[in-house]
């Protein structure tokens, strides 16, 4: 009785930051952008033909894919779209991880890799990090079925640099690897400089429009690539779904991509205010990682970070708390606005001293 339950997946799936409905919260647990899209974007999206919804969009979204290009100065060939890098991600890890060899990724990363590589059957290998959450190059020169190296590294917030990344491909010429880059706009130099050469055409760099592009609603993520792998990812892509990009999304993507000016104002802005919080937390008796993302990544040298976290629930300030091996006593913050970042450090004071 009942024996199709037997044939339904288990799975423990990826469990983002909570998304409260309470009014007047100040969020800062999803690694959002604080300030709105590009001007140029908002006003594509207000003159946007509704009635064109009707029709599909183009499969190719050439449009958005030439500005992606010619922003990362790479060809056209050289780049894939989907909705958002998660599916971007899904999708590669379909189509690039398909040995009986484990790939290989840190133990502390983006917990969305385990979950893929359980669906998929994907066999895993991680390698952990040391005693200050960096990552050891040297770690991933075994034999494996492909790599995964989130850069900046996320829940850490560190960064590596071109010559960290290099290695990385040197040592797995036999192998794809990703380079998995939603947050290297506020920190590290794109690993796609490496993309339009023929020394490293097993090289996958994904990103975002959800955060440096303050786009998340939108759903936009790419890949930069060899021509060879951006047309398999095309082709798994097209064996279930050739739209995964709306006219919409398009038609914004590439008025915030072409918006330069703007772009470069809104991560400055976020790199003076991470700096800022960066500097007022230590002064606080925090300890926090040198960032290279739009969030921080903190302990408290005697105070739990869980019951901060809990303290600044109550006071609807929202950060990211991980119940996790290693990281339990860490608190992921998002970088806000000014204002934002006067509350949140006004709330942790008032903690410290109703506890000291």
């Amino acid at each position: 009785m009942n024996e199709w339950k037997n044939n339904l997946r288990k799975i423990k799936p990826y469990v983002p930051g909570e998304q409260s409905r309470e009014q007047d919260i100040v969020k800062l647990n999803a690694n959002e952008n604080p300030y709105p899209p590009s001007p140029k974007a908002i006003e594509a999206i207000k003159s946007y033909d509704a009635e064109s919804l009707k029709k599909y969009p183009p499969s190719d979204a050439a449009q958005l894919k030439a500005a992606i290009a010619k922003h990362y100065g790479v060809g056209i060939e050289n780049v894939f779209l989907g909705n958002g890098s998660d599916d971007v991600l899904a999708l590669a890890f379909q189509a690039f991880f398909n040995s009986d060899k484990p790939i290989a990724y840190p133990d502390i990363t983006y917990s969305f890799y385990p979950v893929w590589c359980e669906m998929f059957q994907i066999p895993c290998k991680t390698y952990p990090l040391d005693g200050d959450f960096r990552i050891n190059p040297e770690d991933y020169r075994e034999e494996n079925g492909g790599v995964v190296i989130p850069n900046p590294n996320a829940p850490t917030s560190i960064g590596e640099g071109v010559d960290f990344i290099e290695k990385i491909l040197e040592y797995n010429r036999d192998s794809v690897v990703i380079i998995d880059e939603a947050y290297a706009d506020f920190g590290v130099q794109s690993a796609a400089l490496f993309v339009d050469s023929d020394k490293y055409n097993n090289l996958l760099v994904t990103g975002t429009f959800s955060k440096s592009r303050s786009l998340a609603g939108m759903r936009i993520g790419f890949a930069l690539g060899s021509a060879e792998l951006i047309s398999v990812l095309e082709a798994v892509k097209n064996s279930y779904n050739s739209y995964t990009v709306d006219s919409l999304s398009i038609a914004a993507g590439t008025a915030s991509v072409e918006d330069e000016e703007y772009f470069g104002k809104v991560i400055d802005k976020i790199i003076k205010t991470r700096t800022r919080l960066t500097d007022e937390l230590r002064t606080l008796g925090f300890t926090v990682a040198d960032s290279s993302a739009n969030f921080i990544f903190c302990t408290h040298g005697i105070f739990a970070a869980k019951d901060i976290f809990e303290y600044l629930k109550s006071k609807k300030v929202f950060v990211r708390y991980f119940s996790l091996p290693r990281i339990d006593n860490y608190l992921r913050i998002t970088v806000g606005t000014d204002e934002e970042i006067d509350i949140l450090l006004n709330e942790i004071k008032s903690y410290i001293k109703e506890n000291s």
